[in-house]
């Protein structure tokens, strides 16, 4: 049986376990990650050794990164939510990446300040900067789902509308205000009816 080590308030975990409900496969959870139970104890570093969830475990294989676990889920498993055409597959590998190296760093400080309410993080400044370059990035997924009229990629459901959509409801739960982006709440909206979708967009799960 599949494992999945992490908390499911983790946004990356979240991608994950998503993923697998989608699927339809079978799995066990194990609560892991701050503040529920420490990674960097010597169980879980042999797993990852960056001391981060989530981590797969198949069959005593143990993989991590989450974008790299949800594109071994749907290879393994034959999911259409990662195509076997080389540009689809292309594209929703590109607003994947995209996610995680442009759109989430963007958000950092803000979430930390604003939603996560970190002591540490109170420089109005930064606090503005991190809300700017995030807001261009948000702009820059307005643009992409107002030209598809639907999904980010293909024109269907794909790995790249999950990670994409916790990215939006990470965006909707911290309090600031915020331009009008009608294509991107239309996609949420969309993507928020898909019955595995339930359980990671809730108000519960910032």
């Amino acid at each position: 049986m599949l494992r999945v080590l992490g908390r499911v308030t983790s946004i990356n975990a979240r991608k994950v376990l998503w993923t697998a409900d989608e699927i339809g496969l079978t799995y066990e959870r194990e609560d892991w990650g701050l503040p529920i139970r420490d990674p960097r104890v010597g169980q879980f570093l042999a797993l990852n050794p960056n001391a981060q969830v989530p981590v797969l475990i198949d069959d005593g294989f143990a993989l991590w990164e989450s974008n790299a676990i949800m594109r071994y889920l749907g290879e393994r498993h034959a999911s259409p939510l990662w195509p076997t055409q080389p540009r689809e597959r292309a594209l929703v590998d590109q607003w994947m990446s995209w996610q995680a190296t442009e759109l989430n760093p963007a958000w950092t400080y803000a979430v930390y300040a604003l939603l996560r309410r970190n002591p540490a993080y109170t420089d109005q400044e930064r606090i503005a900067a991190s809300i700017g370059k995030w807001t261009e990035g948000m702009q820059i997924l307005e643009d992409r789902l107002q030209a598809t009229g639907d999904y980010v990629a293909n024109h269907r459901f794909s790995l790249a509308d999950i990670v994409l959509a916790l990215s939006t409801h990470r965006w909707m739960m911290t309090p600031f205000d915020k331009p009008k982006l009608p294509a991107v709440a239309a996609h949420y909206a969309r993507v928020k009816s898909r019955a595995p979708a339930v359980a990671y967009l809730g108000a519960e799960t910032p």
